[in-house]
């Protein structure tokens, strides 16, 4: 399938606009950069039932939080959750670039969303963004009565990065024992930091996420003896079975596209449940350009669909 016209038009219109790329400048001007780019990518901010800041406890101090409830929830009804790690490398991003994300998914869901201010690199090493991911959810859970929350229906999810974070979270706590979660809503996940696979190959030039720019991000992360641990990579992990079930979306121009798709392999051959979709003709980061691109939209329902059906489920 060709690329999308609407994403080869954010394509050429992200090269024309002369901007450095990331690798040649700065982590806080690369920070920067990326959510000006915001701007002219994102669809109207979507009106939600209620948004607040939250400080929850981390392991380095406190973790910045924002929670969502879905348009049309009653206040004092205890909603489903979904805890959702932004995008960015591990290097750019934050709740605000992921705003209008995580408004659209808790309204398509009707349920809450807890977006999650992680520690990045440069600055902060591997494993810092695993800690406090797993804070945050634990916190979550902890506080779910309070924050009117079912503790028995939460999610996590994310894109890219953020993917890999939510990934590395539902392993993590089967193995500790909980708390148990519903689903993961994983958007072209990193899951192997070899980066070694086809599509990085085939699509490491030219479609907005270039290699030079993906080496940098994981040199931010991680140090090359970090490259094989499995949170880290967690497609590496020994055992991927009696996870949650999973939605995984990838993109057909994205160097991640065949580690999304050999997670996906990896978690059915482990009899996890999961519905894999490929957006043909769209590059990666696409979730974000909704005032750009209609099918970053058409994903964002498909997720809110699935995180539905398997928040009823959990229901009985």
């Amino acid at each position: 399938m060709p690329v999308d016209r609407q994403m080869q038009a954010v394509i050429e219109r992200i090269n024309n606009a002369g901007l450095p790329p990331f690798y040649t400048v700065s982590a806080p001007e690369a920070r920067r950069m990326y959510k000006e780019a915001r701007a002219f990518l994102s669809p109207p901010v979507p009106e939600v039932g209620a948004v607040r800041d939250l400080a929850a406890s981390g392991p380095a101090g406190p973790l910045a939080l924002r929670l969502y409830r879905g348009l049309g929830a009653a206040a004092d009804t205890p909603l489903p959750a979904l805890v959702y790690f932004h995008g960015g490398g591990w290097t750019i991003g934050d709740l605000d670039t992921h705003d209008i994300v995580c408004r659209t998914l808790a309204n398509n869901a009707r349920c809450a969303v807890v977006s999650v201010d992680y520690r990045m690199g440069p600055e902060h090493k591997f494993p810092a963004a695993v800690e406090d991911s797993l804070a945050a959810t634990r916190w979550i859970a902890a506080q779910a009565a309070t924050l009117g929350i079912d503790a028995a229906r939460i999610a996590v999810g994310g894109d890219s990065a953020g993917g890999n974070l939510a990934a590395v979270v539902a392993i993590t706590l089967r193995d500790a024992g909980g708390p148990a979660l519903a689903f993961q809503a994983l958007v072209y996940p990193a899951t192997d930091q070899g980066l070694d696979s086809a599509s990085h190959a085939s699509f490491g030039e030219g479609y907005l996420l270039t290699r030079k720019n993906m080496l940098w991000f994981r040199d931010n992360y991680l140090l090359p003896g970090d490259y094989d641990d499995w949170r880290a990579s967690p497609i590496r992990a020994a055992d991927l079975a009696r996870l949650p079930p999973a939605h995984i979306i990838t993109a057909g121009y994205d160097p991640l596209l065949d580690e999304g798709r050999a997670y996906s392999d990896r978690l059915v051959a482990a009899g996890v449940p999961v519905l894999y979709e490929c957006f043909e003709g769209l590059a990666h980061g696409f979730l974000t350009m909704g005032g750009a691109v209609a099918a970053a939209n058409h994903a964002l329902y498909r997720l809110g669909q699935s995180l539905s059906q398997a928040f009823r489920q959990e229901q009985g």
